[in-house]
């Protein structure tokens, strides 16, 4: 079944590990389609996205159209004659026009265990929601945001000091083998879909800038769990007299008989600053100033920052 026509549709880094797992697997891949190529950095070059690199290097057709619901674009797409349609992190919802022309359907390597967490920004939300595990379904796909019946799923844990971007990895890699452990059963129809209990679902919609800010009246926990789950994009931050701090990373301490307003500078140490928060205390020991690079708070401390003193309060504007 391995000659089967596979079109496959993703964008980032995270759908990589899958079109790599298909080659890799031997599975015929007629062609990628993904986002067009988007201005990236601060001069703005046009740059690729890793789905069309991986797919070039690899010798497959890329296509990129801006909105696949277009008529041209659709043509286009079908004109490839797919038989599977294997999605993963693409970034647009496909007509049902599509969804009904592979023989073997549409299928969706999306990274949570659903019906939790269906969004564009999963990853990010089970930490920030301070979750034990996530993982990744494998589901049909149908016209509505990651609510088609599920295939397949496996759990990945996730430990108290992982990051985003080391959850990203884990879970692109668990998705692609999940991914080829479960076509065979699919292509041969040895699989019976479960059905989402749509009322159990929970969302976790793409980061906005609102969501990066600190704020300081939450829990200890809550702000740990808010950095890493914005580390290492797009990342939390606060503000110090007026200026922005890029908050890379904290941690959890216990710092007794000091009590203060959310976001007061409490101690200043060798290695970092303790702030109050809304219950508890963290210490920041890695952030990005204003017009900076990244940094220790010790390098920080000793240089650009050396007027940060005890009592200031952070997000204070």
């Amino acid at each position: 079944m391995k000659d089967v026509r596979i079109l496959f549709m993703g964008t980032p880094d995270f759908a990589v590990s899958s079109l790599n797992a298909l080659v890799e697997a031997g599975y015929q891949v007629v062609a990628a389609v993904t986002q067009p190529d988007r201005p990236v950095g601060r001069k703005q070059l046009l740059t690729p996205p890793p789905v069309k690199q991986a797919a070039l290097a690899h010798g497959i057709p890329v296509l990129q159209p801006e909105k696949i619901r277009e008529s041209a674009a659709l043509e286009q797409v079908l004109a490839c004659q797919p038989e599977l349609i294997v999605t993963a992190a693409y970034g647009q919802i496909l007509p049902k026009q599509l969804l009904d022309t592979p023989k073997y359907g549409c299928i969706n390597v999306h990274a949570s265990l659903l019906p939790k967490y269906r969004g564009g920004a999963p990853i990010h939300k089970a930490i920030i929601e301070g979750e034990a595990e996530t993982g990744v379904t494998i589901m049909y796909m149908v016209e509505a945001l990651d609510a088609g019946d599920m295939i397949s799923k496996v759990t990945v844990p996730i430990t108290e000091r992982d990051t985003v971007g080391t959850m990203h990895d884990k879970l692109a890699a668990a998705g692609a083998k999940l991914l080829v452990e479960t076509l065979p059963a699919l292509l041969a129809g040895e699989l019976q879909a479960e059905a989402q209990n749509h009322d159990e679902a929970s969302f976790a919609p793409t980061i906005k800038r609102a969501d990066e800010r600190i704020q300081w009246d939450k829990s200890a926990e809550q702000i740990y769990n808010q950095v890493r789950g914005l580390n290492p994009w797009p990342v939390a931050f606060t503000t110090c007299q007026g200026k922005l701090w890029k908050i890379w990373w904290v941690e959890k301490v216990e710092l007794s008989g000091q009590f203060a307003q959310p976001g007061t500078i409490l101690e200043r140490t060798d290695d970092g600053l303790i702030v109050a928060c809304g219950t508890g205390n963290v210490k920041i020991t890695e952030l990005q100033p204003e017009g900076k690079k990244r940094m220790s708070m010790h390098d920080f401390l000793r240089g650009a920052g050396a007027a940060v003193e005890k009592g200031i309060r952070l997000g204070d504007e």
